[in-house]
């Protein structure tokens, strides 16, 4: 079935439906890692956003049901130039075009994917429709001014608080490190990356206040990733302000904004994002690049006082990672669980503990 990309601009990209067959808006971003498809769709922070992926040919080694970052799939559409119809992987456990029928996920294939990375490279990221219908002028503009993603985090956060199963803990420690886990859109592989230090961790809904946290006998409050703009979480970031130098804080991609908003920083959005498996960063600290999985459409880009600079981008020099020993807080705005990507920068989760010493 013929399907359209009809974009924000009014340029229009014909190719083919598959998956869920049924007319979504969100805003068009695109991810320039090779492999990790499964990853991308499940990840929370995707919430409200049609993903491009720039690799030509996806779904050729299937979904299984153990790479997922989150229990479904998150985005609104996916874009993909060739989608591989059966998949030869020993781990493939169901086709692309089935997860994404089961998921309620539109996908268009058989477009150009670099005219339309290219395009949003030059232009910035902005609201798309994929549809098969033949849309009026008139519901084009209201299927836009429909589209907001300002609640993402309250959509996609746990619904209550609950104990990772400590029985899972890939190693036995003596004194493991009790860990508050703020979930805004938390991966998985986050849990587990703490799992495998030995850490008991507990997850709560991104509207708790302070004073439960402050008070549950924890070790480190960690603040996950998560979809959309920092500044429209006004709530959230006042709870974290109260709890900054009452207890350890660390922190990832929009936990990391977060941070910074709360001790009077400032974030901003890219023009394009930062999205794949592939982004160098630079640890002023150890003198070294390291190639990290991203996620973000924000950035910080005015550091709080008292804070430094740890990480930088090589690519366009934004702040990376920041850190004030003096609070005990430390986070980072890439993604050190990877999933998908390299996972060279596992070891800032032995920094991130290092701050209950």
């Amino acid at each position: 079935m013929k399907a359209k990309l009809i974009l924000e601009n009014g340029m229009v990209f014909e190719g083919v439906a598959f998956g869920h067959k049924e007319t979504c808006v969100g805003e068009v971003v695109f991810n320039t890692g090779m492999t990790g498809y499964q990853e991308v769709l499940t990840d929370p922070s995707y919430y409200g956003q049609i993903v491009t992926m720039t690799y030509p040919l996806i779904g050729n080694y299937g979904i299984n049901l153990d790479d997922s970052e989150s229990a479904s799939a998150k985005v609104r559409g996916f874009i993909v130039r060739e989608k591989c119809e059966f998949s030869s992987n020993f781990r493939s456990e169901i086709e692309l075009d089935k997860y994404l029928k089961q998921q309620k996920i539109m996908g268009i294939t058989g477009i150009d994917t670099r005219a339309l990375t290219r395009l949003i490279r030059n232009y910035g990221t902005m609201k798309g429709v994929i549809t098969t219908e033949l849309l009026s002028e008139r519901c084009l503009k209201a299927y836009f001014d429909s589209f907001d993603n300002t609640n993402a985090v309250y959509e996609v956060t746990s619904k209550e608080t609950h104990e990772i199963d400590k029985t899972k803990s890939a190693v036995t420690v003596d004194k493991p490190v009790k860990v508050s886990l703020m979930d805004f859109g938390a991966k998985r592989n986050i849990i587990r990356s703490l799992q495998s230090r030995g850490c008991h961790v507990t997850v709560y809904p991104a509207s708790t206040k302070a004073e439960t946290l402050l008070n549950d006998g924890s070790d480190l409050v960690f603040l996950s990733n998560g979809p959309g703009d920092p500044e429209d979480l006004t709530a959230i970031i006042a709870e974290v302000e109260k709890m900054i130098g009452q207890k350890p804080v660390a922190g990832i991609c929009l936990g990391h904004q977060i941070i910074a908003l709360a001790k009077g920083g400032q974030t901003a959005k890219l023009k394009f994002g930062h999205r794949g498996c592939n982004h160098p960063v630079k640890d002023l600290e150890k003198n070294k690049v390291y190639i990290t999985s991203q996620n973000h459409g924000y950035h910080v880009s005015k550091l709080p006082k008292g804070f430094e600079v740890t990480h930088i981008s090589m690519n366009d020099q934004s702040i990376e990672g920041m850190r004030n020993d003096a609070l005990a807080v430390f986070s980072v705005q890439f993604h050190p669980e990877a999933s998908p990507g390299p996972v060279e920068s596992g070891y800032l989760f032995d920094e991130f503990l290092e701050l209950v010493k």
